[in-house]
C-alpha cells in the first residue's frame, strides 16, 4: 500500500466502472505515507519532560476508510541540554535560580493502536513509556549541590475518537476530512523520587495527574498523478482538573506535511510542526518557567517493507523557540518507527 501509484494519468473518457475501481483502491491508501501519535513535542519545561512533535500517526487516523486496525510504534530521542530565556540561549546558571537546570535526556517509546468502524467512526489509543535522565544544580545556602533523577516509567494514556468523511469529487485527488476528540488519562505517576528520596519537579514527572480534553481537526489528500500525499492537522489540549496543586498549561499544536514517492517503496517526508503551550499553574508548578512557542522542521524517509507495513525516520530541527523564564530546550530530536495495518 506504500508503493507508488501505478496510474500516472487518466483521460476524461475512462469507463465508469474503472473509475469506481480506482476510487476503491485509492481510499484505503490515501494517507499511507507516515504514521503518527498525537503528542506535543520538542516540549520544553523548566525540568524538561518532552515528546517529539513529529506527527507520525496522520495515516492511522484516516487511512482506514473501511473497518480495520492500524498500529504505530515509534522511538524518540530528545536531549534537552540548551538553557534558554525568551529567544536567547544562555549558559547554565547565567540567570540565577533555586535550581540551575543542566540536562534532561528523554528516550520515549510510544505505541498507538487505531480501529476504524463502518460509517467513518474510529478510535485510537496511545501509550508512552519514557526513560528520563535529569540533572540540575541545587543552589542551597551558597552551596551548589548536583542532583539527578533517572527513571523509566509509563506515561499518560490517550484515548481519542474520530469521525472522518471521504471527499471524492476527483478520483485522482481523493481526500479525507475529519475531527478528533478524546481524553488524556492520568495513568502516569506524579511522585517519582531519586535515590536520595527527593521527589522530582512536577513538570518532569511521567504523568501530569490530570485528565485533559483533546479536540482536533484534520484534512488529508492524495495527488495520485504526482504520487504525493499531504495533510494538515490542528489540535487543542486542556486540563480539566488540578491534581495535587498542579495543572499543566493548555497546548495548541498545528502540523502540515507531505510524502512524495521517490521509488516504488521509498518515500520522502517533510513536516512543519508548531506548538504553543500555556503556563502551568498551582503551588507545585513553576508558572514563571513554563510555557513556550516552538516551530520545527521535520524531514524524513519512509520505506515499505510489505504491502501494509512501513518503517520511517524523522530528524526534527527547531526553527524558532520562545520560552517563559528559563527552560531547557533541544536544538534537534530524532524519531524512528514502524506502522501499518493489522
Amino acid at each position: 500500500m506504500y508503493a507508488k501509484s501505478m496510474i500516472s494519468s487518466t483521460s476524461g473518457t475512462q469507463p465508469q466502472d474503472t473509475k469506481r475501481n480506482l476510487m476503491k483502491k485509492l481510499i484505503p491508501t490515501l494517507v499511507c505515507s507516515a504514521v503518527a501519535a498525537l503528542f506535543p513535542a520538542l516540549a520544553s519545561a523548566s525540568c524538561g519532560a518532552a515528546f517529539c512533535t513529529v506527527n507520525t500517526n496522520w495515516t492511522s487516523e484516516t487511512a482506514l476508510a473501511d473497518a480495520g486496525n492500524a498500529f504505530d510504534l515509534r522511538y524518540e530521542f530528545i536531549n534537552l541540554n540548551q538553557p534558554m530565556s525568551g529567544t536567547d540561549t544562555i549558559a547554565i546558571g547565567q540567570i540565577p535560580h533555586h535550581h540551575d537546570e543542566v540536562r534532561t535526556l528523554n528516550r520515549n517509546v510510544v505505541a498507538t493502536w487505531s480501529h476504524s468502524f463502518v460509517g467513518g467512526w474510529g478510535v485510537s489509543v496511545s501509550l508512552p513509556v519514557s526513560e528520563r535522565d535529569h540533572i540540575h544544580v541545587h543552589n542551597h545556602h551558597g552551596a551548589k549541590l548536583s542532583e539527578n533523577w533517572n527513571f523509566t516509567e509509563l506515561g499518560d494514556t490517550r484515548v481519542t475518537g474520530r469521525y472522518q468523511k471521504a471527499l471524492l469529487a476527483d478520483p485522482l485527488k481523493p481526500a479525507l476530512a475529519g475531527v478528533t476528540f478524546g481524553l488524556k488519562l492520568p495513568t502516569g505517576r506524579t511522585g517519582v523520587a531519586n535515590d536520595a528520596n527527593s521527589v522530582a519537579e512536577r513538570s518532569m514527572q511521567p504523568g501530569t495527574g490530570t485528565t485533559d480534553a483533546i479536540l482536533g481537526a484534520f484534512y488529508h489528500q492524495k495527488l495520485t498523478a504526482s504520487d504525493i500525499a499531504w495533510f494538515a492537522q490542528a489540535q487543542y489540549q486542556h486540563a480539566l482538573n488540578t491534581r495535587s496543586n498542579y495543572k499543566p498549561g493548555s497546548t495548541f499544536s498545528a502540523d502540515i506535511g507531505l510524502r512524495r514517492g521517490l521509488t516504488e517503496r521509498l518515500g520522502g517526508l517533510l513536516q512543519l510542526n508548531a506548538v504553543r503551550k500555556g503556563t502551568d499553574s498551582g503551588s507545585e508548578a513553576e508558572p514563571e518557567d513554563s510555557g513556550q512557542r516552538t516551530v520545527a522542521l521535520s524531514p524524513g524517509l519512509s520505506y515499505a517493507i510489505g504491502a501494509q507495513t512501513q518503517v520511517y525516520a524523522y530528524y526534527q530541527h527547531a526553527l524558532y523557540r520562545k520560552v517563559n523564564g528559563v527552560q531547557l530546550t533541544a536544538d534537534r530530536a530524532f524519531v524512528v518507527g514502524v506502522s501499518g495495518q493489522l
